[in-house]
């Protein structure tokens, strides 16, 4: 019997060994605070931010109390905001599934729903899906919600954002009988605080304080650039740098992107919710372990990046928002290292990147250069000047 820091939790034995044969053996805060209630059966309701370790703060206690399921009768259910999550906790979660006996599906909009109503032809003992394909398969009688026992609601505050908590709720109230509700969200105020008193029963709450990263805990560098000549900075940028995180909007950038790093001799790999999952692994493997110089993510897929020593994170394309910009640009402002981030921008995105850095209060110009420009091999002793007020 492998002993660990989560067997003093009460996470039994096999659940214990599969964790070590994948080198995890000390929980992190959240797993610490929520697993002995959840294995209790209490209702838990979790703050705690992308990256604390929630999948498994909710995986573990309901695989350990999950039982068999009938075909289309699945015994546990998570709801998820995104197709990627959903891989993304399926891929956590399957190997521990399968330590007892048990199988995991996930489902999800913009792939074949008749291969997902198969697997629950053939029985499926915990689903992980998107809202919208939930609803699909139990409209048409393909999933039935009328044996679950463990219902899990992820990332509820991002759902909220996205516009599914009509979704849930639909789903919610489909749910008869007594079951336990497991909620996770980085806030619980507004319309996820009327989700908890309206689905969760006497909720134990756990928090866990996470460090948000600050403006100036990083150095900030914006860099106009040409089209043509983009890879080619990113790739001089990255020759001067130890290991990159590189955000793209899109998979089909992030393929792009690698491949033209590649072309430029920089070690690179993509990573998103298309890839297999083996591809995944090896390639976060490699970045984690320096064998890749390079990792391109969507901001989806970066949630499951938890790498301390990121020095550089490049925005080849400007995030969504100033909060989406301290989330990638925190990725490098981790374990007390400062980091710096660095803002490709082509000439029709200046108004975009002005505005965000009014929000993130960062008056810094955006500087041109192109690929030979020698400033790019060390843009964290370049100090562009500070750009004068106009108020």
């Amino acid at each position: 019997m492998v002993s660990n820091g989560f067997h003093a939790l009460g996470v039994s034995a096999d659940l214990c060994e599969a964790l070590a044969a994948r080198g995890i053996e000390q929980p992190f805060a959240i797993q610490t605070l929520a697993i002995p209630d959840a294995i209790a059966g209490r209702d838990v309701c979790g703050k705690a931010k992308t990256g604390s370790g929630k999948t498994l703060a909710f995986g573990l206690p309901v695989l350990q109390t999950l039982a068999k399921a009938q075909p289309r009768r699945p015994a546990g259910l998570a709801l998820v905001p995104t197709r990627e999550l959903a891989l993304q906790v399926h891929d956590e979660l399957e190997p521990l599934a399968a330590a007892r006996g048990l199988t995991l599906a996930a489902v999800y909009g913009g792939a074949r729903i008749e291969t997902q109503i198969k697997k629950l032809v053939d029985g499926v003992d915990f689903v992980v899906g998107t809202p919208g394909r939930l609803i699909d398969l139990i409209q048409q009688g393909e999933l039935s919600v009328a044996d679950v026992d463990h219902v899990v609601i992820d990332e509820a505050d991002r759902m909220a954002d996205m516009g599914f908590l009509p979704q849930v709720e639909w789903i919610l109230r489909h749910i008869d009988g007594r079951h336990q509700t497991l909620l996770f969200s980085a806030t619980l105020d507004g319309v996820i605080g009327s989700l908890v008193r309206q689905y969760q029963t006497d909720p134990v709450f756990h928090e866990v304080e996470s460090r948000m990263v600050t403006v100036d805990q990083m150095v900030h560098r914006f860099v106009k650039v040409h089209e043509l000549d983009k890879v080619k900075v990113a790739a001089a940028i990255v020759r001067n740098a130890n290991r990159v995180l590189v955000f793209t909007r899109t998979k089909r950038a992030a393929d792009k992107v690698a491949a033209s790093l590649v072309k430029e001799d920089v070690k690179a790999a993509p990573i998103h919710g298309d890839l297999r999952q083996n591809l995944r692994e090896k390639a976060l493997n490699d970045f984690s372990t320096g064998k890749l110089h390079v990792l391109v993510a969507t901001d989806v897929a970066a949630r499951g990046i938890h790498v301390d020593d990121i020095d550089v994170v490049i925005h080849f394309d400007p995030p969504e928002d100033h909060k989406a910009y301290l989330h990638r640009s925190g990725r490098t402002a981790r374990a007390g290292e400062a980091g710096m981030a660095v803002s490709l921008v082509l000439w029709n995105q200046e108004l975009e990147v002005r505005r965000l850095q009014n929000r993130l209060n960062l008056k810094q110009p955006i500087v041109e250069m192109f690929s030979n420009d020698a400033r790019l091999a060390d843009l964290a002793g370049f100090e562009p000047a500070e750009e004068p007020s106009t108020v």
